[in-house]
């Protein structure tokens, strides 16, 4: 198993980012790595709860991931499992939103990934994600 670390720091605060990824409407409109489409996105936010996304691939194909909540703690940090539909073992995610002046660095640590490819394919995805939640902020429409 191995694990993987992403961060960037965005400007806005810790409540904004938190609630742009835990509100459907909101993740509808930033989730996804370039060409990928949130085209659905379903929240029970509480500890027990579960989530499930949509990726629309170019090709059309639909993708999901879902999991669910094992610690909230508004607006600082969500610890979520993580799944693809056909994946066996779910993965861990644990982000964390820290404020530092007038921005944000968010931490991605994603956990208990198989191994070193598909940890590649989740660093480009989240790389993806945080471009997409970095733009959403700043008001730039997403083109898919």
């Amino acid at each position: 198993m191995v694990s993987l670390l992403v961060r960037r720091t965005i400007r806005a605060t810790p409540a904004r980012l938190f609630d742009a990824w835990t509100q459907p409407s909101h993740l509808k409109s930033w989730w996804g790595p370039p060409g990928v489409e949130c085209a659905d996105a379903q929240v029970d936010l509480r500890v027990g709860g579960r989530y499930r996304i949509a990726n629309r691939f170019p090709d059309g194909t639909i993708v999901w991931i879902s999991g669910e909540f094992e610690l909230i703690e508004p607006p600082h940090r969500i610890v979520y499992t993580w799944q693809r539909e056909s994946q066996a073992d779910a993965e861990r995610v644990t982000v964390r939103f820290e404020p530092l002046g007038d921005a944000t660095e968010v931490i991605v640590l994603h956990e208990r990934i198989s191994d070193g490819v598909v940890r590649d394919g989740h660093e480009t995805g989240w790389a993806g994600c945080l471009d997409g939640l970095e733009d959403y902020l700043r008001g730039i429409a997403r083109v898919t």
